[in-house]
């Protein structure tokens, strides 16, 4: 019987455990961390061997694959004992891909993922659509596939996952855009980076479709690369040579593969990157064969994601805004662009290797006070200081919330825009938004 390690008991190890483990191969799963309750409980429930607080050598380099859970660095020294004994290992998604034939639409890019994603999902749910919502959001593929099997998957793809996938192919694949991020876990070489995202072409056949924004300088480049052999579906804001989705004199417009369009304004996403997102989003659903109507009433009605531009509360004529998802530069550059009203801006975290001249400019315009939020907020003081708007120095939620409350006048914003992970005060990005949400109401 061939042996299975997973490692990481998380929302997709534990999955994997569970197809690994219905697929008959003998399963361990080991975590250096405390494995949560209801992940300790599901693998319990199936059979399946597993450790906390560790990793046992004699348990793990004994297998004959190992599933590695995206959060893990490659170069964590467990990982890199079991590339030094030859042992292949791969994605949760890759793994989970072996035992479905279901269509898959995967979506990556450093900004926009999850609302894209969670975009399409809602067209294909309203569209009647047997569909299942995994990858960085949802339940696990591998659960799914194990558990719970639909005809179509809508996949969130970080690119730690698409790191470790080799044969997994998307049937439609989307790149929304490629930004410096996570160059701590990439050698700081963007180059490393890019290459991961680009992995989401692999695979893919004549059948298949990748619609991509046709106005990113990085992707523009990277494709005279490749010998892409699937149906290409590039999108744009604005009409351009190849596009097949854009915006035209206030309509949203697809032309391939069925002609579709509706006015701008009844999208129910606002702000320019959300066209972005509502153009693949659109397309996607078109290359499906989902329906006009389906796709106009899902595209106006879409509630959007939360901890992405969320409207939490006004407190003294002051609008508070919970945008904790965006843990780049960029997708803070994109939370200021759609920003009406004077802004006070919380950023920091755990840094990235992050350069924020992207958006210094829009700070310089749109911004009338800082409040930095990090255990070490040491960089910020050095870049943003010098600029001339007021700051404040926090390191609790509930610090930043007060120094806003203290700064924002009415009519004002207060946008959480990171710029950074959250790992250094909290216990992910969604806690942050939680606190923040859950101080800001009590104001």
């Amino acid at each position: 019987m061939k042996r299975i390690v997973i490692l990481g008991a998380g929302e997709s190890g534990a999955g994997a455990a569970v197809l690994a483990k219905k697929q008959g191969f003998d399963v361990f799963v080991s975590d250096t961390s405390a494995i949560k309750d209801k992940y300790k409980k599901m693998l319990d429930e199936h059979g399946i061997a597993w450790e906390e607080g560790r990793h046992t050598e004699e348990k793990i380099l004994c297998a004959d694959e190992i599933i590695k859970s995206p959060g893990i660095p490659c170069d964590a020294p467990m990982v890199r004992k079991c590339e030094e004994k030859g042992i292949h290992i791969i994605s949760e998604i890759e793994f989970a891909g072996r035992y479905t034939d279901s269509k898959m639409i995967c979506i990556t890019g450093s900004n926009g993922k999850t609302t894209t994603t969670s975009l399409i999902y809602h067209i294909f749910k309203s569209a009647g659509y047997d569909a299942g919502l995994a990858g960085n959001i949802g339940n696990s593929l591998a659960l799914q596939v194990a558990e719970d099997p639909h005809e179509y998957y809508i996949i969130e793809l970080s690119s730690f996952q698409l790191d470790n996938m080799y044969d997994f192919r998307a049937n439609i694949a989307i790149l929304l855009n490629i930004t410096p991020d996570h160059l701590d876990r990439y050698g700081n070489c963007m180059q490393n980076y890019v290459d991961a995202k680009m992995r989401i072409l692999q695979n893919q056949t004549e059948d298949d479709s990748f619609i991509y924004w046709n106005d990113d300088p990085v992707i523009k480049r990277e494709l005279k690369k490749y010998d892409i052999r699937a149906i290409q579906l590039p999108f744009s804001e604005l009409k351009e040579v190849g596009s097949i989705g854009y915006i035209e004199e206030g309509q949203y417009k697809i032309e391939k593969p069925t002609p579709f369009n509706m006015e701008q304004e009844e999208l129910s996403l606002t702000g320019k990157h959300n066209i972005y997102n509502s153009l693949a989003a659109g397309i996607a659903s078109n290359v499906a064969g989902i329906k006009k109507e389906f796709i106009r009433k899902s595209l106006s009605d879409f509630p959007g994601v939360e901890h992405r531009l969320e409207k939490v509360t006004k407190v003294g004529g002051v609008q508070y805004v919970n945008d904790s998802k965006a843990t780049n530069v960029d997708a803070c550059w994109y939370a200021l662009e759609s920003m009406k009203t004077p802004v006070v801006l919380i950023i920091g975290g755990k840094d990235k290797g992050n350069d924020y001249n992207a958006i210094k400019d829009l700070v310089k315009e749109k911004c009338v006070g800082l409040v930095y939020l990090g255990a070490d907020n040491a960089k910020l003081h050095d870049f943003f200081d010098g600029i001339g708007i007021p700051v404040r120095d926090t390191h609790s939620m509930r610090d930043c919330v007060q120094a806003c409350y203290e700064m924002a006048r009415p009519g004002d914003t207060v946008l959480l825009s990171p710029c950074c992970a959250s790992f250094d005060l909290f216990k992910n990005m969604e806690d942050r938004g939680e606190q923040f949400k859950e101080l800001v109401r009590a104001l």
